[in-house]
């Protein structure tokens, strides 16, 4: 799954959790980011597993299916798909409970990802660089809510 790459700041600026980072601060944070390479139909994350990470979609499509409530493994649905510039894993890398979700790989696809060690590890060399990510990681899932908020007011009609 791992490959060599040459990671650019610019990629990075297309992600939301790293809006705001300065080049200089980049610097700090490029040595703990890992590209990870998925092909088609591959699960990425599994809903009830422990996952430590966050990805960013850099290439391809991932859908995000989750169980039904009481439901059992048949009963899936497919909450949303995401593409390249957005995230998935948000929840995880901040309150350390298994998935909530299983993401699969629609398409060949590509991703950065930091995991909560490597955030951790952030915060000892920059801790104000550190601050923006957890910032930019809050507005991130904050977003989110915001949109399950509408679907589920949608719902309820």
């Amino acid at each position: 799954m791992d490959a060599p790459h040459a990671l650019e700041f610019g990629q990075l600026k297309r992600c939301s959790l790293f809006g705001g980072v300065t080049a200089e601060a980049f610097e700090l944070i490029r040595p703990f980011i890992r590209f990870m390479h998925f092909d088609a139909g591959a699960c990425i994350i599994t809903e009830g597993e422990v996952n430590d990470r966050i990805y960013f979609i850099e290439s391809g499509s991932v859908e995000i299916v989750k169980k039904a409530r009481g439901g059992l493994g048949a009963n899936k649905r497919r909450l949303t798909t995401l593409g390249p510039g957005e995230t998935f894993g948000e929840m995880e890398l901040i309150d350390i409970q298994p998935c909530a979700a299983t993401v699969v790989a629609l398409v060949p696809t590509e991703t950065l990802s930091l995991s909560n060690r490597d955030l951790y590890k952030v915060s000892k060399v920059d801790m104000k660089t550190y601050a923006l990510l957890v910032m930019n990681l809050a507005r991130e899932i904050s977003r989110r809510l915001r949109l399950a908020d509408d679907m589920i007011a949608d719902l309820s009609r």
